[in-house]
C-alpha cells in the first residue's frame, strides 16, 4: 500500500485545514489507518486513527473535539478535518495504513505503511 498526504499549510490560530490521505495498491488488505504528528524536536505521537470495517474512531485527547477522521471508501481515502487550530498542532503530520485486524490503532507499530508527510504550521 502506498500513501500519499496532502492539505498542509500555513495558518492562523482559530483556523482550518483539511489533510487527505490517498492509498493506492493492495488497499484490499487495508484494516486501520490513522494519523500521527510529529512536532519540532519531539517525537511521532498518535493524533486519531479509523477502522476500515464499521469505521470505529478513536482520538488522542489533545484534539477531541476539534479533528475530526473520515473516509471516503470509493477513492480509498481518509480525511483529518482539523478545526480551531492552536500553535501546539503544529507539526509534520504521517498518515498510516495498517493490514492488522486486531491492534491498538494508538500504537505506531501496528501500522506497516505509512505515508511522506505534510507540514501543518499554526501561527499565534
Amino acid at each position: 500500500v502506498q500513501l500519499q498526504a496532502s492539505g498542509g499549510g500555513l495558518v492562523q490560530a482559530g483556523a482550518s485545514l483539511r489533510l487527505s490521505c490517498a492509498a493506492s495498491g493492495r488497499t484490499i488488505s487495508m484494516r486501520a489507518m490513522g494519523w500521527f504528528r510529529q512536532a519540532p524536536g519531539k517525537e511521532r505521537e498518535f493524533v486519531a486513527a479509523l477502522r476500515w470495517s464499521g469505521a470505529s474512531t478513536d482520538y488522542d485527547d489533545s484534539v477531541k473535539g476539534r479533528f475530526t477522521i473520515s473516509r471516503d471508501n470509493a477513492r480509498n481515502t481518509v480525511y483529518l478535518q482539523m478545526n480551531s487550530l492552536i500553535p501546539e498542532d503544529t507539526a509534520v503530520y504521517f498518515c498510516a495504513a495498517s493490514s492488522r485486524v486486531f491492534g491498538d490503532m494508538r500504537v505506531q507499530s501496528t501500522y506497516g505503511n505509512w505515508g511522506q508527510g505534510t507540514l501543518v504550521t499554526v501561527s499565534s
